[in-house]
């Protein structure tokens, strides 16, 4: 891709180093503009018209065009590389993967660190981050037992998948997860961290 490339983004979000992970793996070249959401630097006029939504990540492509969704940004980067399969049932567990990544896991561990790591674990939430413990457990039981099967989520090359994924399962620690009674997460996460390029989060 000949584009120039901007991305509005925390360096603590799991969501924004999805992206910053993929660059780096295949050697994008980017600008990187630090959003701070807890000054709520998401809600201003600015950054609406970046963003309807006001969330990061935002992808800036030629100082004009805005692409928003961290699954989405990735999944446009990655078009034509390794990491997103152009066979039409691996692209699809790609995808498979991913909407278990936003709607299985994400809104577990990633809420647990938000709460744990961002806020500091206030006592008006405590019982909500400690909601959010089986459901993150029941992911990675999924996780594990996929890749006691695959070295990598879609078989035995690293995908967007394992981005998407990787992302906030590396981390999980800071939302309360012990990843040591998962073995095959364990071993996944060192394969990913060995990849060329690989960069890790700030």
């Amino acid at each position: 891709m000949d584009c120039d490339y901007r991305i509005y983004g925390d360096i603590k979000s799991g969501n924004c180093y999805k992206i910053q992970l993929l660059m780096s793996l295949l050697d994008i070249p980017h600008d990187w503009v630090h959003i701070d959401i807890l000054a709520h630097q998401t809600h201003t006029s600015s950054f609406r018209a970046m963003n309807k939504n006001a969330k990061i990540p935002v992808l800036e492509i030629d100082g004009d065009t805005y692409l928003c969704e961290s699954n989405a940004i990735l999944n446009f980067l990655a078009e034509g590389s390794s990491y997103m399969p152009s066979s039409g049932l691996a692209r699809a567990r790609v995808l498979q993967w991913q909407f278990f990544e936003q709607y299985s896991h994400e809104p577990y561990i990633a809420v647990a660190r938000f709460i744990n790591k961002y806020l500091g674990l206030p006592e008006d939430r405590h019982d909500e981050y400690l909601s959010k413990q089986g459901g993150g457990h029941k992911a990675l039981n999924v996780m594990d037992g996929q890749l006691s099967e695959t070295p990598f989520f879609v078989g035995e090359q690293p995908t967007l998948a394992d981005i998407s994924l990787y992302a906030y399962t590396h981390v999980a620690d800071e939302g309360g997860f012990d990843l040591g009674g998962y073995p095959h997460i364990d071993q996944w996460l060192a394969r990913i961290e060995s990849l060329p390029g690989y960069v890790s989060m700030p």
